[in-house]
């Protein structure tokens, strides 16, 4: 039965504290990108126990460039559609605050209220690009030092991760200074992106007084390690934001084109989530009964009965 549409227990742990409980564990939090909610869904099932909502995924499925042209909205419909889907801690890239201070500490309280364990914020200026490219633009360190501690004020238990473009512009030890300036600024954790070595990673985290996390994201400037490696390195969250959303384009991709060719989707349907499945996967059935459940409870007795 669904507990978030049946009473579940509401007064237990925040996804924040589950989030900060895991960190405290001592092993590196796996979280793999979740652009809607059945992703979410499928990704809990194959064991993972956090996800990550990444803007440039989530804008693709809009049909849009990774250029902080989403809205905060269209980020919460998908942030509150995780969290009531899958009950897990979510991390979310809130890309540059959504504007400066003020907009920084909406964007937490939003957040907080949609179900959200964290959210990382980045030092870039408008209009942001994916942290792989190249000329990024980043703002002064204690323009960015302003926004955390804002939004770290706005916040009761959703952790702020702050995230720096600077290596690409201001070199490694550029980064770490900006690191070590975020997390003086109440930063829960350090967000380093687009390093280019797991020695990088190894000497970032060794030199931050916070948790550190890395993104693994498929043809960019980082390397591919695993999260033993990563973890080895002393590195505490990873991700890979965008890797589900591209094996389900491909997939798709390579559907249409058969389905214009062939002009039936017989061919392809062993490929298919069957209906069974997906009934599975979604908890029709537990819904199902809820509502029989909930019929049959209600029905009036006749006085004549």
């Amino acid at each position: 039965m669904p507990e978030w549409l049946s009473g579940g227990n509401s007064a237990g742990e925040t996804q924040g504290q589950k989030l900060r409980r895991m960190l405290a564990s001592g092993r590196i939090v796996r979280a793999p990108g979740a652009h809607n909610a059945l992703a979410g869904l499928i990704a809990r099932e194959a064991g993972f126990d956090a996800l990550y909502v990444s803007g440039g995924a989530v804008t693709a499925s809009l049909g849009l460039p990774d250029l902080g042209m989403m809205t905060q909205e269209e980020l919460l419909l998908v942030v509150r559609s995780l969290a009531r889907a899958t009950g897990l801690p979510l991390i979310v890239d809130g890309d540059t605050g959504y504007g400066e201070a003020l907009n920084a500490m909406r964007l937490v309280a939003e957040l907080e209220m949609a179900g959200a364990a964290a959210v990382h914020i980045e030092d870039q200026v408008l209009p942001k690009k994916c942290g792989h490219l190249n000329d990024k633009t980043i703002i002064p360190a204690d323009q960015m030092a302003a926004k955390i501690a804002a939004a770290k004020r706005a916040a009761r238990h959703l952790l702020v991760i702050a995230r720096t473009d600077a290596a690409a512009s201001e070199g490694l030890q550029g980064a770490i200074a900006r690191g070590r300036i975020y997390a003086e600024a109440g930063a829960d954790v350090i967000f380093p992106d687009a390093l280019t070595s797991l020695e990088q990673f190894r000497a970032f985290a060794a030199a931050m007084p916070r948790p550190v996390m890395a993104n693994m994201t498929e043809f960019g400037r980082t390397p591919l390690e695993s999260a033993t490696a990563l973890e080895e390195a002393g590195i505490r969250i990873v991700i890979w934001p965008v890797s589900s959303l591209r094996i389900a384009a491909k997939a798709m991709e390579g559907f249409y084109g058969e389905l214009a060719r062939d002009d039936t989707t017989a061919p392809q349907v062993d490929r298919m989530l069957t209906r069974k499945r997906l009934y599975e996967l979604i908890g029709y059935h537990d819904f199902e009964a809820l509502d029989r459940s909930i019929i049959a409870s209600v029905a009036p007795e006749r006085p004549d009965a």
